[in-house]
């Protein structure tokens, strides 16, 4: 007889159980890291236990003012942290290779907290930067580290997996708000989980994926998703569900990075939304690398090498040509 695929228990494949008041208990996890000489956490809402890691570079040259950097890790929105230590690593080593300060944000996890928790944790976070940089124009409170070396209007916004869906869906919600003296000049979607009813073409051919099998991504968004919604819901699948609302905002998104790997199952649904933000004005980059598979970069020094030289070039176009002539953001 031939064994299952790894992916037949999607429990057991991620490792979690759900117990009976709702909650995970999560087996395995990546370790937690303490803050370093280049990091400090800072709290966001005491009430929902969330923070800001904030990353600086190494030999910051004296007088130079940084862009800013939001970060939204990955795990499915059930799993991981800033402080887990892929992420940790992963946000240091980009604070030094693109000289930028980058603020790594602890969102709360599903199913404890369901959608849209993290994204209202993502807007915190945005909203927390806006009044950073108010209280430093104006002589009020200010974290040390952003008073007086970073640049405010040189602001960009990254995620990768789920923190790719963040990037998207927090644009949304803030695209209308006022952030000056902030200024977001691009975001950054790296690998961005999402998700529909019916499976994509790569999803479909990919349905055993060791890194993200068909089976463990429909728990993670049951697990995620509001109660008694299905997978074409607008958290998940913009393409099916955005209204007329949503595609008005998104055609106000500043310039767009949308990075992707043809052996991860979720590329074609990563092509898509690059395809519909074009499809409403707004300038999106695209780099999709025939090789390589989902968070390959965490583990792969040669792709995280390539990621970071994809990301500055996107940032230093940015900073050269301006925020999308679109864009309210």
């Amino acid at each position: 007889m031939e064994a299952p695929p790894p992916s037949s228990d999607p429990y057991k494949f991620l490792n979690i159980t759900l117990n009976s008041d709702g909650s995970l208990t999560r087996h395995r996890d990546f370790p937690k890291l303490p803050p370093t000489e280049q990091s400090k956490d800072i709290p966001l809402n005491q009430t929902n236990n969330t923070f800001i890691r904030i990353f600086k570079p190494r030999n910051i040259p004296p007088e130079s003012k940084l862009p800013i950097l939001v970060y939204f890790h990955g795990g499915g929105f059930i799993l991981y942290s800033a402080a887990s230590a892929p992420f940790h690593e992963s946000c240091t080593k980009m604070a030094d290779r693109l000289q930028t300060i980058i603020l790594s944000v602890e969102y709360r996890l599903a199913p404890e907290h369901r959608l849209p928790a993290a994204y209202e944790d993502a807007v915190e976070a945005i909203l927390w930067l806006r009044d950073q940089a108010r209280g430093a124009i104006n002589g009020g409170d200010c974290d040390t580290w952003l008073k007086d070396g970073v640049d405010f209007s040189k602001c960009y916004v990254m995620g990768s997996s789920s923190g790719g869906n963040i990037v998207y869906n927090v644009a949304l919600r803030v695209v209308d708000t006022d952030l000056s003296p902030v200024k977001i000049q691009g975001l950054i979607m790296n690998q961005a989980f999402f998700g529909g009813v019916e499976p994509s073409d790569s999803e479909s051919r990919l349905k055993d994926d060791k890194i993200c099998p068909l089976p463990a991504t429909h728990l993670l968004w049951s697990l995620c998703l509001p109660d008694g919604v299905d997978r074409d819901h607008v958290y998940s699948n913009p393409i099916k569900s955005s209204g007329p609302q949503e595609k008005d905002k998104m055609g106000r998104f500043p310039s767009t990075l949308i990075n992707g790997y043809g052996w991860d199952p979720l590329v074609d649904r990563q092509r898509h939304v690059a395809e519909m933000l074009k499809g409403r004005g707004v300038h999106v980059e695209t780099r999709f690398d025939k090789d390589g598979f989902h968070a390959c970069e965490l583990f792969d020094g040669n792709k995280a090498k390539a990621l970071y030289e994809t990301v500055e070039a996107f940032m230093k176009s940015c900073s050269s040509t301006g925020p999308s002539s679109n864009s309210n953001m």
